[in-house]
């Protein structure tokens, strides 16, 4: 399926490196502990983080979470301490206490300069002491290094070179996102149906059924943030596969049709087979336009979904997109949705946030998608706004959620006409 050669390939693009509005790569471990189901995340960190954590994921107090905080105090960072000592106690115990963990991920929250430990090294250490029982990893969450999402692509590269080799000749196909699990079984149902045969997730649900990688290897991206996850990927010799990212039912058939081609899959095969899941979204997705058609809408940058999004928007609900700011862009990776984007799209990365604001005030777009500390702001000044984090945590991808994807942009402006007096 040609992608037009106009649109914002070749763009400039706006780069502002000034204060930002954007939760750090920790908050990543709220969706990921769900996923992986034997995992346990630990942050190395301080007492914010805990808080940060626990007030981010809504943990009820009988809960049983997999994940923790390994508080570091002002006499560890001053050094009076032998914090890799604490560090095994605290793993020890942990494991002990539960040892249905498989896989342990020791995250930190800033920096080994500034919390005086070098977290691969005592990750290595650990999973030499726990072999057989633990595999232990590291990654950084910290907000200097990771901002929201980069959280789980740190999470997912760390996993990549612990991965089985795959020396199989037979071509394998690879999801590669955290994705909810029933997106994950309507996606690999489709591909079942057109007949690839061996498709793996990654992650896995289980430590154990991680998927193997190699040469033979094809990889789809299911999410747009996950530049370092593919490029460790590509190192073990695997192929991403360009495609659209699955929102809507022209981005969710353009994802699917890049792996049948790859996989050479029948054309009519293939038409026959996803005609009736994506004729549903079309239906589903047309009860939103007349709200959101001809309406104009800035993304501030916050998750890296921005620029698929706006593509959806613009291409299949006729949405005007202003601005589309995200943190950071991969033009690679996007530049199938850059070309659908209206050539007059103003794309920022980064972001100077004043700057951005300013910018907001005197386009006044009837929607803005925003961060939570945003938002209420920018409504009190009379702009309708669009939490950036509900599209982080609703299933948006595919087919059957493409209806629910539009919907979460029609609200704002509904409740708006409901309110106006």
């Amino acid at each position: 399926m040609p992608v037009a050669s106009l649109g914002c390939s070749t763009a400039p693009v706006l780069r502002e490196r000034g204060q930002r509005e954007v939760f750090c790569g920790l908050t990543g471990i709220i969706w990921l502990h769900r996923k992986v189901q034997d995992a346990f995340f630990l942050v190395v960190g301080s007492r914010t983080c805990a808080h940060l954590l626990q007030s981010a994921a809504g943990v009820m107090v009988f809960a049983e979470p997999r994940f923790g905080t390994a508080i570091i105090e002002e006499r560890d960072l001053a050094g009076m301490a032998d914090c890799n000592e604490e560090l095994d106690r605290v793993v020890d115990r942990l494991l002990t206490r539960r040892p249905d963990i498989k896989l342990l991920f020791l995250v930190g929250s800033c920096p080994s300069e500034v919390i005086k430990l070098d977290l691969s090294r005592a990750a290595a250490r650990l999973s030499i002491k726990h072999a057989g029982s633990t595999k232990i990893l590291n990654y950084s969450g910290s907000g200097i290094e990771t901002t929201f999402t980069e959280g789980e692509d740190a999470c997912l590269a760390a996993l990549v070179p612990d991965l089985a080799a795959d020396i199989s000749d037979v071509p394998s196909l690879m999801i590669v996102g955290a994705l909810p699990d029933v997106v994950e079984d309507q996606f690999l149902r489709l591909f079942a149906d057109l007949g690839i045969k061996t498709v793996h997730s990654l992650p896995a649900r289980r430590a154990n059924a991680m998927p193997p990688v190699g040469p033979n290897t094809r990889f789809l991206l299911a999410q747009p943030f996950l530049g370092e996850t593919a490029r460790a990927l590509e190192d073990r010799g695997a192929t991403r596969i360009d495609a659209l990212f699955p929102f809507g039912a022209e981005g969710t058939t353009n994802w699917l049709h890049a792996a049948a081609q790859a996989f050479g899959i029948d054309e009519m095969h293939f038409r026959r087979l996803i005609a009736p899941g994506r004729e549903r979204a079309k239906r589903a997705i047309a009860h939103s336009r007349a709200k959101l058609e001809g309406k104009r809408i800035t993304f501030l940058p916050d998750s890296q979904l921005e620029v698929p999004l706006a593509r959806f928007l613009a291409t299949e609900l006729g949405m005007i997109p202003v601005e589309v700011g995200t943190p950071y862009l991969h033009r690679k990776h996007l530049a199938q949705e850059l070309a659908l984007l209206p050539a007059d799209t103003l794309i920022s990365e980064g972001q100077d946030v004043d700057l951005q604001l300013d910018r907001v005030r005197a386009a006044k777009p009837e929607l803005t998608v925003c961060g939570l500390g945003l938002a209420n702001p920018l409504e009190a000044e009379g702009l309708t706004t669009k939490w950036a984090i509900e599209l982080v945590f609703s299933p948006i991808h595919g087919f059957d959620q493409a209806g629910d994807l539009a919907e979460l942009f029609a609200r704002p402006l509904r409740r708006r006409d409901v309110l106006r007096v």
